[in-house]
């Protein structure tokens, strides 16, 4: 007896300590299996005090009536499947009928207390079928990416999902985006993380950093073209829209439209061309949009308006020929100027880091998702990384990028910087970089010779 209280005080202690020190590892070992003995005997009761219960039916009332039996009792939403993850519990619920999506949705906060858990989301499958997502722990606290993601051309994990999920950047689904953020607030590096995961595909980066290249400028290996000043961002804005149409011109020349011709085989983009054919996708990164609308003399002026101008049209006609924004700055408001929120308006994807003011939140997510509003402005200043991100469907999400280091970026750029295309229409804003440095150790031990 005495051998087992010290074992089982083991336990606790280990159990303890791995809750404290390392979440992860407690929920894999001790945390789903209590979870899910939480669920399994909590349910009927938890459901019914939430309010998600039916009262019986009427036919079954007159059955019990007929029968002599107990009123029967109200049933709760049925289990179709509990599956454990890495982060959390899936449960998947079949609803009764006169139950409705929202009811699971509104009651996610009092599910998350009655089950003891660290986070609760809901979405709906389809017609009567809702699942949610429970997570054990703090998944963004200490942000680990999973080994395996799903990969595809176009498609990144950039994040991870409060609920543990993988957040990806998918470039063919939402073709341009727009990240706000105040200083410090973990934009630059969600922007690493964007550019590691495009440098191991065969795209084409293109660059424009008004703040003397200090961000983009050091991974300037894996870039096709980078400006450091708005008048040389002009040209290249310019130069990307002169691209365009060529590839429109391409496009049309293969689109092969006869009666013979399939539906599926007519080109309307550059998905639908060859692959011997098919241009190199572009993706523009904008590092801090409000240094190309800022003026301040006439000439300056005309300078900003030929740059909107000239962004405005690839945001509108550049998803079809290959050419996708990514649009980040600390505001995007109608203070920039004209034409600011025809672009804003072409964003489909917004991602808002720690914001100043609700303003800027509504910025983002006041045209699309204003529920995500209050959710930004929530955002801890001693968190660095979180952000809240939406689309035009309406749903958002908090997410967090793993950190990645300037110098984690660089070695992943140099590592694929052979995949840089050479875009003839781009040529010019090619940067120049010295010759990587060889890898190769000499294998004398000897001292080097001396003058």
């Amino acid at each position: 007896m005495t051998w087992f209280m010290v074992a089982l005080v083991l336990v606790v202690a280990a159990a303890g300590l791995l809750r404290w020190r390392r979440p992860a590892w407690y929920w894999l070992t001790f945390g789903v299996i209590l979870a899910a003995l939480r669920v399994a005997f909590r349910y009927a009761s938890v459901m019914d005090a939430c309010g998600l219960t039916v009262p019986p039916s009427r036919w079954r009332l007159a059955l019990a009536r007929v029968a002599n039996r107990p009123v029967p009792e109200s049933r709760a939403p049925r289990i179709l499947r509990l599956r454990p993850t890495r982060t959390g519990l899936v449960l998947r619920l079949k609803l009764r009928p006169g139950q409705d999506a929202f009811d699971v949705s509104a009651a996610t906060d009092r599910l998350r207390h009655s089950f003891g858990m660290y986070g609760v989301t809901s979405r709906e499958l389809r017609s009567g079928v809702v699942e949610l997502r429970m997570t054990g722990y703090d998944v963004l606290h200490r942000v680990q990416m999973p080994a395996k993601v799903d990969r595809a051309p176009m498609r990144i994990p950039v994040a991870l999902r409060e609920d543990g999920a993988i957040h990806y950047r998918d470039y063919r689904t939402v073709p341009h985006g727009l990240t706000l953020g105040a200083t410090e607030s973990g934009k630059s590096v969600y922007q690493r993380n964007l550019v590691a995961g495009l440098a191991a595909q065969d795209v084409a980066l293109v660059g424009i950093d008004c703040k003397q290249g200090v961000e983009l400028f050091p991974l300037a290996r894996r870039f096709s073209a980078l400006a450091d000043n708005p008048d040389t961002a002009l040209a290249l804005l310019e130069a990307l829209v002169t691209h365009m149409e060529d590839v429109y011109q391409l496009i049309r020349a293969q689109q092969r439209i006869s009666v013979n011709v399939p539906d599926a085989e007519i080109a309307a983009d550059i998905w639908d061309l060859p692959a011997d054919m098919r241009p190199v996708p572009v993706v523009v990164l904008v590092d801090e949009v409000a240094e190309l609308a800022l003026f301040a003399t006439k000439d300056e002026e005309k300078r900003r308006d030929r740059i909107i101008t000239a962004l405005v049209r690839l945001a509108q006609l550049g998803r079809a020929s290959g050419i996708y924004l990514e649009i980040c700055g600390q505001r995007f408001g109608s203070e920039l100027g004209k034409g600011i929120t025809m672009l804003r308006a072409q964003l489909t994807g917004r991602t808002a880091h720690r914001v100043n003011d609700e303003s800027s939140a509504n910025m983002a997510f006041g045209d699309i998702a204003p529920d995500a509003v209050l959710a930004a402005i929530q955002i801890p200043t001693e968190s660095p990384g979180i952000a809240v991100t939406g689309d035009a469907s309406g749903g958002w999400a908090r997410i967090r990028a793993p950190h990645t280091s300037l110098r984690q970026a660089v070695n992943i750029c140099n590592r694929h910087a052979d995949r840089t295309p050479d875009l003839p229409a781009l040529a010019a804003f090619r940067p120049a970089v010295t010759p990587l440095p060889s890898a190769r150790v000499p294998l004398s031990k000897a001292a080097p010779a001396t003058a």
